[in-house]
C-alpha cells in the first residue's frame, strides 16, 4: 500500500479514468473510416488503447494495405468526432474527487492523448471541474512517452524534485508506462485492464473507478 501522506497533486488520463468514451471514439472511427475507404472498421485491438489517434489510424489503414493514408484517416476522424460529437459516459467519483481536491487546494488537471477539441466538448457538455487540461496537439510525443505527464506537472508549477510525489490515475498500459517513465506514481484504474495487468506495468495501487480512489484519500485523510 501506498504511504498515508497526501501526494503535492493529482494528474488524470481522460478516456477511460474519467469518462468511458469508447462509443463517442469509436464512431468517429467508423464514420471516417467508411466516408475514406467505403469500407467498415475492423475491430479495435486492446494493444492500442490509450495510444495517440495517429498510431490508431496507422493500425487501422494497415488493415486494408493503405499505410499512406494514415493522416488523412487520422485528420478526418477528428473532423467527424467534432461535427458528430458523441457525449461521453461520466464514471463515478469524478465530480466528488475534484471537489475534494478544490477545496483542500491540491493541484489537479488533465493529460490525454485525445484530442484538445473532444477534451473541451466533452468538459463543458458534463460540466466538469477541470480548469488544465492538455490533449495529443500539446505534445511533440504523445503517451507511453513522459512529455504529456511532464508538460502537465509544470503546468501546474510542480518542479522535477516534485514529480515523485504526483499520482497519476491511469487505466491504459501506454500511459502507466508514461506516468512511470516521468518519475510519478502510477495508479491503476481497472475499466480496460486487470489490476494484475497494471501491476505488472508500474501502477502502484489499483481501483476500479476513481469513487474508490477518493474514498481510499479520505478514509486515509481522516486516519492521520
Amino acid at each position: 500500500m501506498l504511504k498515508k501522506v497526501l501526494p503535492k497533486g493529482f494528474l488524470f488520463d481522460f478516456d477511460g479514468v474519467i469518462v468511458h468514451s469508447f462509443k463517442s471514439h469509436g464512431n468517429a472511427w467508423a464514420s471516417a473510416f467508411k466516408e475514406l475507404f467505403n469500407k467498415e472498421i475492423p475491430p479495435f485491438p486492446k494493444s492500442h488503447a490509450g495510444k495517440s489517434p495517429m498510431v490508431i489510424a496507422a493500425y487501422y489503414c494497415s488493415t486494408i494495405g493503405q499505410e499512406n493514408k494514415a493522416e488523412e484517416l487520422f485528420l478526418l476522424k477528428d473532423i467527424h468526432l467534432d461535427k458528430f460529437f458523441t457525449i461521453p459516459d461520466l464514471l463515478p467519483g469524478v465530480n466528488e474527487f475534484t471537489d475534494f481536491l478544490s477545496k483542500e487546494n491540491i493541484p489537479y488537471g488533465i493529460a490525454s492523448n485525445a484530442t484538445k477539441q473532444f477534451l473541451k466538448n466533452s468538459i463543458t457538455h458534463l460540466n466538469l471541474n477541470f480548469t488544465t487540461v492538455f490533449g495529443v496537439q500539446d505534445y511533440e510525443k504523445p503517451k507511453p512517452d513522459p512529455e504529456a505527464y511532464k508538460t502537465l506537472a509544470r503546468a501546474l508549477n510542480f518542479n522535477e524534485e516534485d514529480f515523485k510525489d504526483l499520482w497519476v490515475f491511469e487505466d491504459s498500459l501506454t500511459g502507466t508506462n508514461a506516468a512511470k517513465a516521468a518519475g510519478m506514481i502510477p495508479i491503476g484504474i481497472t475499466t480496460q485492464y486487470t489490476d494484475t495487468e497494471l501491476k505488472s506495468a508500474g501502477s502502484s495501487i489499483t481501483f476500479p473507478t476513481l469513487l474508490e480512489a477518493y474514498n481510499y484519500i479520505i478514509e486515509e485523510k481522516t486516519n492521520d
